[in-house]
């Protein structure tokens, strides 16, 4: 995934707005001259992402900041470090402060758990995936964290790919009216359905799908589904109650796909901090 700047300076304008307000009364009490020195610095290891949000808050503020990265996007760092140095104007600097390193750190935050999902399943052929589950105005930014990290996208929201899920079918009627109407609707939309036992999963493989979810199902159950599917050779994806302890014994069962809304709507926040190492005047 690599998301156009328009998109990046869109989420950056809002948050801007937001902080902002009419202005940052405690940043106007510093001199215009008054030029700073400032780094950015972890305090615990991650997986970095953000960089161009982060970026793009102290350019929109003042274009005449300068910073200097000495970390790569999508790299790993194993503990405290400067992660970037800045140089402009000290009240600018600090008015994009706060702005720039939420987008860093929940980003950054993001990204790591997601690689701290896949270091756990390496080896196996399973591939983790994002959900809808994220935080409100975040979705671009938090699935390409996920994607920084090595992991893939679900659909990005309601209108890109078909997900029939409990309530949908029951809407419906059954699994195979709910298909019948989505590929009459758009058959060229990617189509997936929701199960919740064996008996459901045996109607949704006549059913002619893309993928199948398989939503709160044991290992045992999955391990029967996957026996189950060795003459249709469905996508099979599973979902709940998996996280960071079991998702080895779930992805050793060979399923093709892990979604974990974990990954984005339960984020950490690295612990980064802004210091002004020196200033002076211009």
């Amino acid at each position: 995934m690599h998301p156009k700047q328009l998109d990046i300076l869109a989420d950056v304008i809002i948050a801007l707005k937001e902080d902002l307000g009419s202005g940052d009364v405690s940043s106007a009490l510093i001199s215009a001259n008054i030029k700073a020195y400032a780094t950015i610095i972890t305090r615990e290891p991650l997986l970095v992402c953000g960089i161009q949000w982060c970026t793009a808050v102290f350019k929109t503020i003042n274009p005449g900041i300068t910073l200097e990265w000495l970390v790569q996007e999508g790299s790993w760092i194993a503990g405290p470090t400067i992660l970037c140095k800045i140089y402009g104007d000290a009240k600018d600097v600090l008015t994009a402060e706060r702005t720039a390193l939420n987008f860093l750190q929940t980003l950054s935050g993001t990204a790591t758990k997601t690689y701290s999902y896949i270091q756990i399943i390496q080896g196996t052929s399973t591939k983790i995936l994002d959900t809808r589950k994220t935080l409100p105005g975040l979705r671009l930014a938090q699935k390409y964290a996920v994607a920084c990290a090595g992991g893939y996208n679900h659909r990005f929201g309601l209108y890109d790919a078909y997900l029939i899920k409990e309530n949908h079918i029951q809407a419906c009627g059954s699994i195979t009216n709910a298909v019948l109407r989505a590929r009459k609707a758009n058959s060229k939309l990617f189509l997936e359905i929701e199960v919740q036992n064996l008996t459901e999963f045996d109607e949704a493989m006549r059913s002619k799908p893309d993928r199948i979810l398989l939503d709160n199902f044991s290992i045992y159950d999955i391990q029967q589904a996957i026996s189950m599917n060795t003459n249709y050779n469905y996508e099979l994806e599973a979902s709940g109650g998996i996280n960071l302890m079991n998702i080895a014994a779930f992805a050793a069962t060979g399923i093709h796909w892990i979604a974990i809304g974990d990954l984005t709507k339960s984020v950490r926040a690295i612990d980064l901090s802004l210091l002004i190492e020196g200033q002076g005047d211009v």
